[in-house]
């Protein structure tokens, strides 16, 4: 099995350091690279196409949300936000970036490490506390109407496929959702990859987003 290829961006060289020692701890992952802003974080994943990116957010010349977005647009590279301020707003922006995972730089290497694989698996990364922050922040009142086209969207999946979905959104992870829905973890598996597939989303970051775009949880 080839190795997860890493690219570090922090504009912190002993951030940088620190994190590059906990990542080479494992095997099975590589650190391809670093940058010190969001500018040649972006140019240095179109070069090296690795499979998941460390984001730091403030930085000089391009921040990391802004980068974010770009990778996320323009790449197959997954995006890990790895920031010291735990900010709504900096979770909010970031998932909408296009980010697949968001954590604290305070966050122990054992939790980093499997974030990096998570990510890179295509899981995407929502703890229950992330994912109800969400909840609450997409329930506000002055969210705009449920996305027509998203509705749309949701007609092309099966009543499965749908509650999945649902309960996806709820912050359930798949063992949890098998347990509610009577199904194995690996029927879960399936019909969360089907579901992702058929309405355009990258991961279940991107799906718990889109469930709550189109007012499929109140």
């Amino acid at each position: 099995m080839s190795k997860i290829s890493v690219v570090i961006c922090d504009d912190q060289p002993l951030i940088v350091s620190s994190l590059k020692l906990i990542l080479e701890t494992d095997p099975q992952i590589s650190v391809v690279g670093t940058a010190e802003n969001g500018e040649q974080g972006v140019a240095l994943v179109t070069e090296l196409n690795p499979r998941v990116v460390l984001m730091d957010i403030q930085m000089p010349q391009l921040d990391g949300i802004a980068a974010t977005s770009r990778i996320s647009r323009d790449t197959d590279t997954k995006v890990v936000v790895l920031t010291t301020f735990n900010r709504d707003d900096y979770l909010f922006d970031a998932l909408d970036a296009g980010a697949s995972g968001f954590l604290l730089k305070n966050t122990d290497p054992e939790t980093l490490i499997t974030a990096v694989h998570q990510v890179a698996a295509g899981h995407g990364l929502l703890s229950p506390e992330v994912t109800l922050k969400l909840i609450r922040h997409r329930s506000a009142p002055a969210e705009a109407a449920p996305d027509a086209d998203g509705q749309d969207l949701l007609s092309a999946l099966t009543e499965r496929e749908l509650q999945v979905l649902t309960e996806l959104a709820k912050g359930k992870n798949n063992q949890e959702i098998a347990a509610v829905l009577s199904l194995s973890e690996a029927t879960v598996k399936t019909h969360l990859s089907n579901l992702l597939a058929k309405l355009h989303l990258r991961d279940r970051v991107q799906g718990v987003l889109f469930a709550h775009r189109v007012g499929l949880i109140q």
